[in-house]
């Protein structure tokens, strides 16, 4: 077993903010051996039912639960900061052609490390993102999470139509396949090759509906019912020029939410990226499937999109949980993405407008992520039986946020400061199972505290 000591942010069932200004975390093994939060509260009240335990102090540090990036792009990664007019015409001029490099696994092997040394370094511990409609993207990704022992979760992009040579599917080498066959039999292989590895898990992954016809949809609604514990995730409602594109495709379908859920594709374990122009309907659909929305501010105010309804999410019980969207987001950064979330809340000209709190901010990248991938108590936390991921944030990363957060005088002021001062600078440790991952040696072995 190891502790931590510092200060300790955490959230109790309901998403309130759990506080400690002397914090201790305590690690160990769980049942089948694997590191896990064993004690976490107050340093003076748990510390003596640790005798021997070695600690390591991170005087005037934050201990928070790692991140979770509800929908991001990993082969958009030389995407961002691309300009566009829109979301079609910056899908036509940089994301496919940039994906169709994905061909290459050489590619693929050079991209992954750099994506997850990126995610790691802005605190990111758990991540579901997209691949390409290459089988190599996805075994690259998988692999190299692996070898981090990371908590990830991606699939193989289904797109077997409306998308250019090179991203869209294609039929197999001898022919004996379509193109939607080969697409759905690679999916298929991909679960059984990777899902539930470790910490890998698989998402059934239509790029969105108008690239995939109906007959691929039918195939991956048969196949999210064939392995009910995988994931299913694609994009929803981002865009109105998108919507009237669909509803030209799918003229049968009441919404474009309904298109997915027409094919068994809107269930527990379903995340959809953006949900910006859902009505009341939609979203109830969606609180009765267990679906989940991923809100990505920075995209949506990229690429004019429009404004995720919190107002209107909440009074339905929608779940939803924040993601940075690169590359049509413009930062790995957790503490970028919860501004902009702020600032799409707040925005009260084309729906409610509504000053999201600080926790909840926090709350929507973490816990509340986690339990929008149904994997509440598992991640996003740092409660007892969660795994030990975790980071260690330095509120004095730069002056201006030193001078800011020494005058917070409550939980509320210091978080709301992080979120609108602080970078990836703000991230001194990440911490994969209890492992710290990038920090220089010289930080890693600070003198342990005795135990009181």
């Amino acid at each position: 077993m190891q502790a931590c000591r510092a200060a300790l942010l955490r959230f109790d069932e309901q998403g309130h903010a759990l506080y400690d200004a002397d914090g201790l975390l305590v690690i160990g093994p769980d049942d089948k051996g694997q590191p896990v939060v064993r004690a976490a509260g107050a340093y003076q009240a748990l510390a003596r039912h640790f005798p021997g335990v070695p600690v390591t102090h991170w005087p005037g540090r934050l201990i928070a639960p790692g991140f979770v990036d509800l929908h991001i792009h990993y082969p958009q990664l030389d995407v961002i900061g691309s300009p566009a007019e829109g979301l079609l015409p910056w899908l036509e001029h940089y994301t496919y052609p940039h994906e169709a490099r994905f061909a290459d696994a050489r590619h693929a092997q050079e991209v992954a490390p750099f994506f997850l040394d990126e995610l790691q370094r802005n605190g990111v511990t758990t991540a579901l993102t997209f691949a390409t409609s290459h089988p190599a993207s996805v075994d690259a990704l998988f692999g190299e999470a692996r070898r981090r022992g990371l908590r990830l979760i991606t699939g193989r992009v289904l797109q077997d139509r409306h998308s250019p040579d090179g991203v869209r599917d294609r039929a197999s080498p001898d022919g004996a396949h379509t193109a939607t066959e080969q697409s759905l039999i690679e999916t298929e292989q991909l679960i059984q090759k990777w899902h539930g590895v470790d910490r890998l898990g698989y998402a059934i992954t239509p790029r969105f509906a108008p690239t995939s016809s109906a007959a691929q949809l039918q195939g991956a609604g048969e196949l999210a019912a064939r392995y009910p514990d995988v994931w299913i995730q694609s994009h929803a409602a981002e865009n109105l020029d998108e919507i009237r594109w669909v509803r030209e495709l799918f003229p049968r379908s009441r919404s474009y939410l309904s298109v997915y859920d027409g094919f068994g594709l809107l269930r527990e374990r379903a995340i959809y990226a953006h949900c910006i122009h859902l009505d009341d309907e939609d979203r109830a659909l969606m609180q009765a499937r267990g679906a989940a929305a991923a809100v990505s501010p920075t995209s949506n105010l990229f690429l004019g999109s429009g404004f995720f309804d919190y107002v209107a999410a909440n009074r339905a019980g929608l779940r939803y949980g924040l993601a940075s969207d690169v590359g049509g987001g413009t930062s790995f950064s957790p503490f970028r993405t919860m501004l902009a979330a702020y600032t799409v809340g707040r925005e009260g000209q084309t729906k409610p407008g509504l000053s999201l709190a600080p926790g909840h901010l926090w709350w929507q990248h973490t816990a509340g992520a986690a339990r929008a991938l149904g994997l509440s108590g598992v991640i996003g936390n740092l409660q007892v039986g969660c795994e030990a991921d975790f980071v260690v944030l330095n509120p004095r990363a730069t002056p201006l946020l030193a001078r800011r957060t020494a005058q917070a005088d409550s939980l509320a002021e210091l978080l709301f400061a992080l979120i609108v001062l602080g970078d990836d600078r703000v991230v001194e440790h990440t911490v994969i199972r209890g492992t710290v991952q990038n920090a220089p040696p010289a930080a890693i072995n600070w003198p342990a505290v005795p135990p009181a």
